[in-house]
Formats: structure tokens, C-alpha cells, sequence
């Protein structure tokens, strides 16, 4: 399904990969299985491996992925339920975001306990720009906030990654459901 990297450089785990899609497949299709929801598709982590699949081809992938199970599940709630009720799931999403974006700059995520994490300068940087699109004077799309990245820092300077991620995650499922 990807293209192997030669052997000599890094990729995804195939078999990790094969699996992923072949579940994310099946629940797509209405199988019944495990579930998986565009979250766990923005959040999907394989191991790296020498030999394995193209680590851009995968990522374009899981992006695709996610837009196709968020485009179903806004069908099947307008289906079910009308436009209304998509709106409203949407805003509460969008809503979640909002206390994370007042809170102070540098006080945004916890802080890491040691090591590294985001830089809180960049991370609050692009907690303004999604105010300024909350907002209505900005434009702002899922691509854009997927490729987001931000860099590493140690102590004050820099927000614990994890929350972050979730917190753009949020972004994103928020912006393709607009979209």
C-alpha cells in the first residue's frame, strides 16, 4: 500500500502500518470490531524501523484517514439527527478549546517536570492565532494546524507535548468538521 524506504534508511513499522489501515478499514466499512475515532487516527504512533514505509506517504495517509471519518461521522449526524445537531457537536468541540485559550500566556499547558517539551512562546503564539480565528479574523485550516510544529525548550519555556498534542488534535477535529 506505501512505499518501502531501501533498507538503509528508516520508515514506519509495515507490519504496525498494514494493521492500522486494515482496522481503520474495517470499522470505516461498519464492521464490528474495536472502535477507532479520528482521535486515535491523529494520535497514531508506529515505530520507526530501517526498510519500513515512506514516513510522508503514511502521514498524508493518516491525514486522509482522519478528514474520511470525520466527513462520515458529520453524515451520519446530519442523517440522523439534521444539521443542527452537527453545529451544536461542533461548537461544544469548539468550546472545550476556549478555557485553555484564556488562560495567561505561559500558563497555557503544565509545564514538563524535566527534560524537554514545546516551546511556550510558539505553542502560545498559535493559541492567539486560533482566538484571532475563534474570532472571526483569521483564516485557519486542519493542514495548516496538522503540520504544525514547535520547538523544544526545557522548564518554564516549554509545555508538556502530550497536552499539547491533544489540544491541537482538538484543533484539528474542529476545523475539518467546518470544513
Amino acid at each position: 500500500m506505501f512505499t518501502k524506504v531501501s533498507g538503509l534508511r528508516k520508515g514506519y513499522d509495515t507490519d504496525e502500518v498494514d494493521d492500522f489501515f486494515a482496522h481503520a478499514r474495517m470499522v470505516y466499512e461498519g464492521a464490528n470490531v474495536e472502535p477507532l475515532v479520528h482521535r486515535d487516527i491523529h494520535t497514531a504512533v508506529f515505530d520507526v524501523v530501517r526498510g519500513g514505509y515512506d514516513t510522508d506517504e503514511v502521514d498524508g495517509a493518516l491525514n486522509r484517514l482522519e478528514d474520511a471519518f470525520v466527513t462520515k461521522e458529520r453524515q451520519d449526524t446530519i442523517a440522523q439527527q439534521g444539521q443542527a445537531a452537527w453545529s451544536a457537536l461542533l461548537n461544544e468541540r469548539a468550546r472545550s478549546m476556549y478555557p485553555r485559550l484564556k488562560r495567561p500566556s505561559g500558563d497555557k499547558f503544565s509545564h514538563p517536570r524535566k527534560g524537554y517539551g514545546y516551546s511556550v512562546e510558539h505553542v502560545d503564539a498559535l493559541c492567539e492565532n486560533l482566538v484571532r480565528f475563534f474570532d472571526g479574523q483569521l483564516k485557519v485550516n486542519a493542514s495548516e494546524l496538522r503540520m504544525v510544529t514547535f520547538p523544544r525548550a526545557k522548564g518554564k519555556n516549554a509545555y508538556e507535548e502530550a497536552e499539547v498534542d491533544a489540544f491541537v488534535a482538538r484543533g484539528v477535529e474542529v476545523l475539518v468538521g467546518v470544513e
